[in-house]
């Protein structure tokens, strides 16, 4: 049916079954057979004649609108297969990249998974800031990234939807009253917010925190993830983490408090983000693999 269909918009778009035939390298008697041969298979009429020229049916009209869709659709399936073939037969390798200071389990899991079912694929894994991740992608240097959601989601990318947790923070064990299990923004003001970051992403994670979070606090860097939990222990300052994150806290040293601004409920998104231009079938396996660790 696919080569009817050819015929069938090459008639449609050329208004003109002359001019069909000669783009389609068919007779002209041999053309219309085709075009027969579509409308009886799908049991309507989509072509009618008008003097010399034609109409299309109802029917007609909406065939041609989704044909092309679905003919787009196998040249890119094509194209796909032949660069998967061409991949497996050389050496093709999967860029990954994911946020600095998130690099969980789940992500190692689908890698390791990924390269268990694709041997003949070599693996890249960068790790860097929000911002850096996203220049790294939009310029090439990496397929697909792991991050969480900060800005409106781009309609140059695709945007896979992971998993949310809420946001939470690691304080002092006696900080706070025992009982209390979330704490709001408005309490922590007087307290330093940690964050372990370089210095080139100090600004960005300072608006973030301010703008978006609510968070009204001084802040301070920490030289690691290790060095912030012993500062919040002794009471010096707290870290903003979230309830997967907050896995990685020992509850012996420090404890976790849900958090909140104003009241609202403060939440994060993680996406795997990809180019569409740059969308492949090793790309979109991973993203699904990936997906599925956090079921």
């Amino acid at each position: 049916m696919f080569r009817q269909m050819q015929c069938f918009i090459a008639v449609v778009k050329n208004h003109s079954y002359t001019q069909a035939a000669i783009d389609c390298h068919l007779s002209q008697s041999s053309l219309s057979q085709r075009i027969k041969e579509l409308q009886a298979s799908l049991g309507v009429t989509l072509i009618k004649r008008k003097g010399r020229s034609f109409e299309l049916t109802a029917a007609g009209d909406y065939f041609y609108q989704h044909s092309q869709a679905i003919l787009e659709q196998v040249d890119q399936l094509t194209t796909e297969t032949q660069a998967i073939d061409t991949d497996t037969a050389g050496a093709y390798t999967l860029k990954l990249g994911y946020l600095r200071k998130f690099g969980s389990q789940e992500f190692l899991q689908a890698v390791a998974e990924f390269s268990r079912q694709f041997p003949q694929v070599k693996v890249q894994i960068h790790s860097d800031s929000y911002a850096e991740l996203f220049t790294q992608v939009r310029e090439g240097h990496i397929d697909l990234n792991f991050s969480d959601q900060r800005y409106e989601l781009s309609p140059a990318f695709e945007n896979e939807f992971l998993t949310a947790a809420d946001y939470m923070v690691v304080v002092a064990p006696t900080a706070f009253p025992t009982h209390q299990s979330v704490i709001d923004t408005t309490a922590l003001k007087d307290l330093p917010c940690l964050l372990i970051v370089g210095t080139d992403e100090y600004a960005s994670e300072q608006s973030y925190y301010r703008d978006v979070l609510g968070i009204q606090s001084p802040f301070q860097i920490a030289a690691s993830f290790g060095a912030a939990q012993m500062l919040a222990a002794t009471g010096q300052g707290y870290i903003v983490v979230n309830s997967l994150t907050a896995q990685q806290i020992n509850p012996k040293t420090n404890r976790v408090i849900k958090l909140v601004d104003h009241g609202r409920d403060l939440t994060q998104h993680y996406y795997a983000y990809w180019k569409k231009d740059n969308s492949g079938y090793y790309i979109e396996t991973f993203a699904q693999i990936l997906k599925d660790q956090f079921k």
